[in-house]
């Protein structure tokens, strides 16, 4: 299938795209933005195939969500609620091993709520305050809870920005990360993980055998943004019942919540301004999201998407098992060393046309739950093999930097490739015995 100038257009845009947020990741939403009115200007002078409008390209529903949470979380780590949470874990824990393995598995737990970055922020300098403590190395807990954060962010709707994109093209709800037509879905995939990758963080932290130190217990604040999340999780399980297709619920609800969220912290509590709250929106991955679904439309336009299933489902000799683990082993490798969002962003379309051509005629959808549930295992679980993999392991790296512990690429390397192979395994074996 060859393709027409008018056609090789947007590949071409997106490529020169995608090469600046590589190597300028600074720009990238300026990228991103200039690119995509490229292509809508060039779609609606006919230079180039266009049929949808904007308001239909760009996923709102999935930036509001985006949006909201953003507020909502720099709203609870004001209220001190996670310091106080692991400081109560590590005064409670037996030995110092299983202090670090309970705030590992706290910030497991805040990561499926909160933003990985966030979380590492919060929890990391419990770790360590308990490692100066015991006069102990902090970089292997400070990297296990990094890597820990970034696995759970895929279990569920508003963990990470991979998820709500996924959910944005499968029309996903938050109870659908749970179970999925009738069958474990995205959570269960990452506990799967967590189990397989907790034995790793078991074996990594066997030095720390050592009686616990009790570490100053802080104060929480309040307790009503804990509240607030709790309410938007109940309100998000029951979305379905009021959007069924995902187009405006979740994100109506998230903005509504941030609202009164920010309402409470700049009238009631008086933590901080509305400057501040605004601050804690990420304009500018909202706005390189708004550009990345014009380029992705654009490259669909043009049957690039089709072409690239085509090629792949060629590439494994239409072997089902076998685009299963090449999508999993590549989302790994590319999410290793580039942002996973665009990334997944732009395979999306390209997983659904290769599983439709693996589905059989009567359900032209079949097998796209394990396609789609392989692409987002791999491309979150790639970023623990490297320390630039993730934004959450570029933080932690840095924490440990400023507290005189700086950590070599191979060091890091060393617990992320055992733990990421580990959950991904467990996860992606979970995936493919559910849904194959």
């Amino acid at each position: 299938m060859s393709a027409t100038w008018a056609e090789r257009i947007p590949l071409a845009v997106f490529v020169a795209a995608y090469l600046s947020f590589v190597f300028k990741p600074n720009l990238r939403a300026w990228a991103a933005c200039a690119a995509a009115i490229a292509l809508l200007i060039l779609g609606w002078a006919g230079a180039i195939p266009w049929s949808q409008s904007l308001g239909e390209v760009i996923q709102w529903n999935v930036l509001a969500l985006m949006a909201g949470m953003m507020v909502i979380a720099h709203v609870f780590e004001q209220s001190r609620i996670p310091a106080v949470l692991a400081e109560m874990l590590v005064d409670r824990s037996p030995d110092a091993r299983w202090a670090f393995i309970w705030i590992t598995a706290l910030i497991s737990v805040l990561s499926m709520f909160l933003d990985n970055v966030s979380c590492v922020l919060l929890i990391a300098p419990v770790a360590l305050s308990l490692a100066r403590k015991l006069g102990a190395n902090p970089v292997r807990p400070v990297i296990c809870l990094a890597v820990a954060a970034n696995l759970q962010g895929a279990a569920t709707l508003i963990g990470d920005p991979p998820s709500m994109l996924l959910a944005g093209h499968m029309k996903l709800s938050f109870n659908d990360f749970f179970f999925y037509q009738g069958k474990p879905s995205m959570f269960w995939v990452m506990q799967a993980g967590a189990l397989a990758s907790g034995a790793v963080v078991f074996w990594v932290l066997r030095a720390f055998h050592r009686p616990n130190e009790l570490v100053a217990c802080e104060r929480a604040r309040s307790w009503t943004p804990l509240w607030l999340i709790v309410c938007l999780v109940a309100v998000l399980a029951a979305a379905s019942s009021f959007d069924p297709g995902f187009v405006w619920f979740a994100g109506s609800a998230s903005l509504v919540f941030a609202a009164v969220a920010a309402l409470w912290a700049v009238k009631r509590a008086r933590w901080c301004g509305v400057r501040a709250l605004l601050t804690a929106v990420d304009f500018t991955t909202l706005f390189f999201l708004m550009g990345m679904f014009v380029l992705v439309e654009g490259l669909d336009e043009a049957r690039w998407m089709e072409r690239i299933a085509s090629a792949l489902h060629a590439l494994v000799g239409g072997s089902l098992f076998g685009a299963f683990a090449a999508l999993v082993v590549f989302s790994v490798l590319v999410s290793a060393v580039v942002d996973n969002v665009p990334f997944l962003l732009a395979m999306l379309p390209v997983v659904g046309t290769l599983a439709r051509q693996f589905s059989p005629a009567d359900a032209p959808d079949g097998k796209l739950p394990l396609l789609m549930f392989a692409l987002l295992a791999g491309a979150c679980l790639g970023g623990n093999i490297t320390p630039i993999g993730a934004s959450a392991n570029v933080v932690a790296m840095g924490i440990l930097r400023k507290a005189g512990h700086p950590v070599s690429f191979p060091g890091f390397m060393r617990i992320g490739v055992p733990f990421t192979l580990a959950a991904l395994l467990a996860g992606a074996g979970l995936i493919w015995l559910v849904w194959a």
